[in-house]
């Protein structure tokens, strides 16, 4: 088990080195007012005039200027080379949800390794902003309260299975694997609850849909347990 770095009761935004907008940092920190840093995407928090409450990783990317200027007991150097700096950084972070900018989008190899980690991490809360989509692991059981005609996607990262209300096509009865069937473009049509049975399925919703995911997953009683 890691030691915990940063601990909050509220939501924390993370930002990557990746591509992002100036609207999905302003509505993390709408939601996460608390910065932190993974390496490089210090450079970029304190471009947009943003003061890190930590940086976490291995510093390989981390310019000599930003460093100059953060704060020496803000910075945490983890020398070790078998993670990322976002897996890094989501280990370290105690907070009911984690709000992931800069790590979708960019480079795909970055951007599966991130998928990857939230798999791998499942008692933690986080959702992943790109340019028009959020991501995010399916807790046991959700239910949102979204548009009429909302597309959803769902892409299974392990073998899971399921059931579901609201959606155009529901899933009880597939057997969903990454090489065998997904789920992507479904479609909901009422209030939408989901249910799974492995800490194993992406979501993938239309980043309108941020407000009501991330006050829904900040509220849930559990989760995943920790592997």
């Amino acid at each position: 088990m890691k030691s915990h770095i940063v601990h909050d009761s509220e939501p924390i935004t993370l930002l990557g080195a990746g591509c992002f907008g100036d609207d999905a940092l302003t509505s993390a920190l709408s939601i996460g007012p608390i910065l932190v840093a993974a390496d490089g995407g210090a450079k970029l928090a304190l471009e947009k005039g943003h003061m890190p409450q930590a940086v976490i990783g291995d510093f390989d990317s981390l310019d000599v200027d930003s460093r100059a200027v953060i704060p020496e007991n803000r910075l945490h150097y983890i020398p070790e080379q078998e993670t990322t700096d976002f897996e890094k950084c989501l280990t370290r972070i105690s907070a009911p949800l984690i709000l992931g900018v800069g790590f979708a989008g960019a480079r795909l190899d970055h951007e599966l390794a991130a998928l990857n980690a939230l798999v791998r991490h499942p008692h933690k809360r986080c959702v992943l902003i790109g340019a028009d989509d959020i991501t995010f692991l399916a807790p046991p059981d959700i239910k949102l309260n979204l548009p009429d005609g909302s597309r959803l996607s769902l892409f299974p990262f392990g073998r899971v299975n399921g059931t579901s209300g609201g959606l155009r096509w529901p899933i009880k009865g597939l057997k969903f694997a990454p090489d065998g069937r997904i789920g992507t473009s479904n479609e909901v049509i009422a209030p939408l609850t989901l249910r799974f049975d492995a800490p194993k399925m992406l979501m993938l919703l239309p980043r309108q849909a941020l407000g009501e995911v991330a006050e829904t997953l900040a509220a849930l009683p559990e989760t995943w347990p920790a592997p």
